[in-house]
């Protein structure tokens, strides 16, 4: 493989999505580590599993919306590689195959280290659960009826990068779950709604046009920047009524920091009349989330 070839792959992997799907990971570990069940063993698998679920995430949308036709001249995001030729759609199957295998390997390994001890009714549980995970990834744009294209694409982010990223990392390292890991998994889940919502707003128009029916192409634009506003301030709310109720040192303190970024580009997104502006928004919050998670972990640890 060229080196050419290596860049176009790199590309269609859009790592510029990865800090998001660390983000959980990071958060669910600091908290084990603030409850005194840190386990390393269990944080390298689970940030390579989080790592290939999103690239696995990003190539099967890459292909399902190229082979739909959403993926056309009135997108407004970055061309993609099955949409451009760089791939052909039978070279980005094998990619996504090698992916899939990719994940369940690092799923399986993450199984075996965070569940040492426990039920055989837990190690199905969580294999069940990274089945779905696995699945989910393939068929939010791919297949007959992806739920990406019925608007329950929030409902997912919300489950898979909040709830299951969280509380699932969390268990695996301290084999019990908590209400304030609860609470920050859906803090995480609501950032992470927020990234989801920029995108779906930025190709509303197109979207509409080619049958994906998001929740921004339901509320519209007024309706969608006011959701957005939702996500944020109550994701905010959220991490703030955790270090009150578990505050322990002026450390935790720390992810007042991010906030103002927060603040300042939910109010740039508020103003923004032309969707095509929200593309770069889209980085700017997965980065602030992922500054979060490290602000959030380093508080807790220090």
């Amino acid at each position: 493989m060229t080196v050419k070839n290596v860049s176009i792959w790199i590309e269609a992997a859009r790592l510029r999505t990865l800090p998001l799907a660390l983000s959980s990971i990071i958060t669910g570990s600091a908290l084990a580590q603030f409850d005194g069940a840190f386990n390393l063993r269990v944080l390298i698998p689970a940030l390579l599993t989080a790592i290939f679920l999103q690239i696995l995430s990003n190539l099967a949308n890459d292909y399902g919306d190229a082979v739909k036709g959403t993926d056309n001249d009135g997108r407004v995001g970055p061309l993609r590689s099955v949409q451009s030729g760089a791939i052909t759609p039978a070279q980005m199957r094998k990619g996504i195959a090698c992916m899939t295998f990719a994940a369940i390997f690092a799923g399986i390994w993450l199984i075996c280290e965070g569940l040492r001890g426990l039920s055989l009714a837990d190690y199905i549980s969580f294999m069940l659960l990274g089945l779905i995970s696995v699945i989910a990834a393939l068929t939010y744009t791919m297949g007959k009826n992806p739920y990406g294209y019925s608007g329950l694409g929030d409902i997912a982010v919300f489950l898979f990068f909040g709830l299951t990223g969280v509380l699932g990392t969390y268990f695996l390292h301290r084999h019990k779950l908590s209400w304030g890991a609860a609470l920050m998994a859906v803090v995480l889940g609501l950032f992470s709604m927020g990234v989801l919502n920029l995108n779906n707003m930025r190709d509303m128009e197109n979207d509409r046009r080619c049958g994906k029916i998001t929740i921004a192409v339901k509320l519209g634009m007024s309706g969608a920047k006011k959701y957005h506003l939702f996500l944020i301030i109550s994701g905010m709310l959220g991490s703030a009524i955790f270090t009150v109720l578990n505050f322990k040192s002026m450390g935790q303190l720390a992810i007042i920091l991010i906030f103002p970024v927060f603040i300042r580009d939910i109010n740039a997104v508020l103003k923004i009349k032309d969707h095509r502006e929200l593309d770069p928004f889209l980085k700017k919050l997965s980065l602030s989330t992922f500054i979060f998670s490290i602000l959030f972990g380093v508080g807790l640890v220090f």
